[in-house]
């Protein structure tokens, strides 16, 4: 996670912590995973030093996005806000989730509540299946806990988090 320890925090918000940790380190091929509010601001972030022991499981070397976790969050936001406008546009109802593919990886991005988003960056060996039969997973279970006061947590603590780090 980008917060190295969940000291102090919620049992809602550990709960959510330790729910993308295990979706970071169960499937293959998931790059680097964000939640983000609806509002495009990053509230979760997996953190690819944190789960080194899953990729040397693994074998295989795993890189996310170029830049930082908010570099993630801002195109998940980005592809978000995109697709629902084209929804609204085509009078299809609410988006459930979208899914680029690329020639080295893919993106998905899954709604979860309240115009929250998970966005998971997956390597091109993954299987695009299972990475969406798991992020359903996370959003059936992350969902109904995401509330305005777990989110206003989640930030708090990324906020505290970057200062103590002197990003």
């Amino acid at each position: 996670m980008t917060a190295p320890s969940t000291f102090g925090l919620s049992s809602e918000a550990r709960n959510l912590h330790w729910l993308l940790s295990n979706l970071v380190e169960e499937v293959s091929g998931i790059q680097s995973v964000a939640v983000v509010s609806s509002d495009g601001l990053l509230l979760l972030s997996s953190d690819p030093g944190r789960n080194e022991e899953a990729r040397e499981a693994r074998g295989a070397a795993r890189t996310g996005p170029r830049g930082s976790a908010a570099d993630l969050a801002t195109v998940v936001s980005g592809i978000g806000s995109l697709t629902i406008g084209a929804a609204r546009l085509m009078d299809f109802g609410g988006v459930k989730h979208t899914m680029v593919a690329m020639d080295e990886g893919s993106l998905f991005v899954m709604s979860i509540s309240d115009g929250s988003l998970l966005g998971v960056h997956g390597s091109a060996e993954c299987d695009m299946s299972v990475v969406a039969y798991h992020m359903a997973l996370f959003v059936g279970r992350a969902g109904h806990v995401l509330t305005p006061e777990l989110r206003s947590e989640l930030r708090k603590s990324l906020e505290a988090d970057a200062t103590r780090s002197g990003r």
